[in-house]
């Protein structure tokens, strides 16, 4: 294996309520470099306001090992903010996202260091496969799927966004000036060679996801928004035959009532009918409109992406 020639890699964790997790994850990562012993690394972790002692757990990593950083956020910014954030933040040559629930195997560090050195600038882990809930893997998969026919650009299934990133990947990313990116298409839209890297997805052991419904939603619309123009495009060729549909009906049932006045009663059923069908489907196209009003909103506020409370071992040098 050829040498890292001094480069700096930094692993990038995000966390929020992990206190079981962090000395679990600090030893098998540490036991991953310690395979490739000639390569410089850190961990920088980016705690989201946690209300358990995560915090306290890596402060303890910090003080004994100087290679351990950590952010605190003044308060619970989101996954995708704080996650973006100590993306950005990170120093070093090259970075490794993965989360700290320990879904995301650190053993698979080597490989993607390799891959690294052999001149790839992104290198990724693909799941195939997942132990997580069966009914949850599928409906993500569906998702997938749903999302790569809907986008103008070819998307990577089963990426959540684990792998290693140089750093002129990072600085692309950084030149977008997105605030909110889906950064699993990101990735696919800058068109970097990739390495792709697949595995098993293990079962979380402890602790519970602080991903619900509503976050897991936002995240889904995210990528159809902003990646794709279909569904814009199908409300509005619907919208456009749906007029047609309901013109043709008003004018059948004018020329029925005129050709049979007395036979052909007038009433309201029909109205009623139209008008319900058609404000409903106004609201469904409406509520399309808003999400992409949404995203445009995200974009063009320029919202600090985190307020940090503080930082710990930042003032030494990792080795």
């Amino acid at each position: 294996m050829p040498t890292s020639s001094g480069k700096l890699i930094c692993v990038v964790l995000p966390c929020y309520n992990e206190a079981g997790n962090i000395p679990v994850l600090y030893e098998r990562i540490t036991a991953a470099f310690a395979t490739i012993p000639d390569q410089r690394y850190c961990l920088l972790f980016c705690d989201n306001a946690s209300t358990d002692s995560t915090a306290a757990e890596i402060k303890s990593l910090a003080a004994a090992d100087s290679r351990v950083q950590l952010i605190v956020n003044a308060r619970n910014f989101g996954v995708l903010r704080s996650g973006l954030h100590g993306f950005l933040s990170a120093p070093g040559d090259a970075l490794i996202t993965m989360v700290t629930d320990l879904q995301d195997p650190p053993e698979m560090i080597p490989e993607f260091v390799q891959r690294w050195r052999d001149g790839f600038k992104v290198v990724i882990g693909i799941k195939p496969e997942s132990h997580e809930h069966r009914l949850m893997f599928l409906i993500r998969r569906a998702y997938y799927k749903l999302v790569g026919r809907l986008s103008e650009i070819p998307l990577i299934e089963n990426f959540t966004g684990f792998g290693l990133y140089d750093r002129e990947v990072v600085e692309q990313i950084r030149a977008t000036g997105d605030r909110n990116p889906y950064f699993r298409g990101l990735i696919a839209d800058l068109g970097y060679p990739r390495a792709e890297i697949s595995f098993v997805q293990p079962r979380r052991v402890r602790g519970v996801s602080s991903n619900n419904f509503y976050s897991l939603y936002d995240l889904a619309m995210l990528g159809i928004t902003s990646h794709s123009k279909v569904p814009l495009r199908l409300a509005t060729m619907a919208g456009f035959c749906l007029s047609g549909v309901s013109l043709l009906l008003a004018l059948g049932y004018l020329l029925a009532k005129l050709l049979f006045w007395n036979r052909f009663p007038a009433n309201t059923a029909p109205i009623l009918i139209a008008l319900f069908f058609f404000a409903s489907v106004q609201l469904f196209f409406i509520g399309i409109l808003g999400e992409y009003i949404g995203v445009i909103l995200t974009h063009v506020t320029k919202r600090t992406l985190v307020v940090e409370k503080e930082r710990a071992g930042f003032d030494a040098k990792p080795e």
